[in-house]
């Protein structure tokens, strides 16, 4: 038996409302150095989004780095293997790679091609070994493709899954060709799929846009195990079991606080089947919604809830919920900030976000307008918005793929 532990999306260096998550990310950390002691895990696969941008700070790359080693320390034996997401700068994973693989480790930041622009594929290759160091699988690790990265098949509808659907071809073909004493296959790689339930405060529509998810039947039968990130809510992608987003350890927006995170725990078995085991991770910092939901309330009704909630006491300031308020309104209210501060100033809680709804006059809760952040915008919705100020009238789906390349571009080039 192989036992694999897939995680994804830890986005080191992230912040919350200006909020720093080193505390947390640090808690996950030692957490999930002590299940892969405790598990006896065999391979650590994080599936993409290691940092959350493409320069992170010096704090988030020395946490990525002390894990490895300690890691390393407790399980000398172990693969790990760290992708490249769609917020990871391919160039600054990659840059450190002959350290990592010095560690026993496979980084694979982006694809890289030789002087005659044919694809490395022996790096995107990875043997698993058991703790005898018998290999008992191959990984097929694809890294987040941009557009840079597609071939352009001729005749197609879709150009960008064409060219997802070729490269993925492309590396099961070399896959197979490893697997010579008929070990298992498995894939790792950082995606948006077909059905996908997507977190939109805080995951990006990658690839041209939510019109380019990618079907399910790009990954072929034969594979034992695909272990996906990019999407933060842990899910199979339809209805495969051995298709599986792990989902992020922590969460990253409000829009996150209701369901618990999670790593899978995956046991491929001698006859290469798996068997999946979600593992809870432990919330170290609560994240609190009044009223709690999708819906808004009115400010009265707000801090009466706020009043009766039930605080922990004794914490540390970083260890403190932290709290959004969701109020709907008629008209603004220019005290209302000051209100809402004057409650929580002595709660054991920090105040990161109120989020306003009009309602006008007359109206009810359910017709409510949100006041819109442009922080919480996508890129491509402030470049519709703009283009329609512009020219009256909506961008086509044209110059939307022509601005989602650039865009794309751009965070590579980071």
């Amino acid at each position: 038996m192989l036992r694999i532990i897939h995680t994804a999306d830890w986005h080191l260096g992230h912040h919350l409302q200006g909020v720093s998550r080193d505390y947390e990310h640090q808690q996950f950390l030692d957490w999930l150095l002590l299940q892969l002691e405790q598990r006896q895990a065999d391979v650590l696969v994080v599936a993409g989004d290691i940092f959350d941008t493409a320069n992170p700070s010096a704090a988030a790359q020395a946490q990525l780095y002390e894990f490895i080693v300690k890691v390393r320390r407790k399980c000398p034996k172990i693969n790990i293997i760290l992708l490249g997401g769609n917020h990871d700068s391919a160039a600054r994973l990659d840059a450190p790679g002959a350290l990592f693989s010095a560690l026993g480790v496979s980084v694979i930041g982006g694809l890289t091609r030789n002087p005659q622009g044919e694809l490395d594929w022996q790096r995107l290759l990875i043997p698993l070994s058991n703790a005898q160091g018998d290999i008992e699988a191959w990984c097929g690790a694809m890294p987040f493709l941009r557009h840079a990265d597609l071939p352009n098949p001729e005749q197609s509808d879709d150009p960008l899954i064409a060219g997802v659907k070729e490269l993925y071809s492309q590396l099961m073909q070399q896959l197979k060709q490893k697997a010579v004493n008929d070990e298992a296959l498995i894939l790792t790689g950082h995606c948006y799929m077909v059905g996908g339930h997507l977190s939109e405060l805080s995951e990006r529509k990658i690839l041209g846009g939510n019109q380019h998810a990618l079907p399910v039947d790009i990954f072929p039968e034969q594979i034992a195990y695909t272990a996906l990130g990019h999407l933060h809510s842990a899910q199979t992608v339809g209805g495969d079991e051995s298709v599986r987003y792990s989902g992020s350890p922590i969460p990253l927006s409000f829009d996150e606080q209701h369901y618990q995170h999670q790593v899978l725990q995956v046991d491929l078995q001698a006859d290469k089947s798996t068997v999946t085991t979600a593992i809870l991770v432990p919330r170290c910092v609560d994240m609190i919604r009044i009223p709690n939901g999708q819906q808004y309330c009115s400010l009265a009704e707000a801090l009466e809830q706020l009043e009766n909630y039930k605080f922990a006491t004794g914490l540390a300031d970083y260890q403190q919920p932290v709290l959004e308020m969701r109020i709907a309104l008629e008209k603004p209210e220019p005290g209302l900030r000051q209100q809402v501060e004057q409650c929580v100033a002595d709660l054991p809680v920090r105040l990161l976000k109120i989020s306003i709804a009009y309602s006008g006059s007359g109206k009810g809760l359910a017709d409510i307008v949100e006041e819109e952040r442009l922080e919480e915008l996508q890129a491509e919705q402030v470049f519709q918005r703009c283009y329609q100020n512009k020219y009256e009238s909506p961008a086509s789906d044209e110059i939307l793929a022509l601005f989602n390349e650039l865009h794309e571009s751009l965070q590579g080039a980071e």
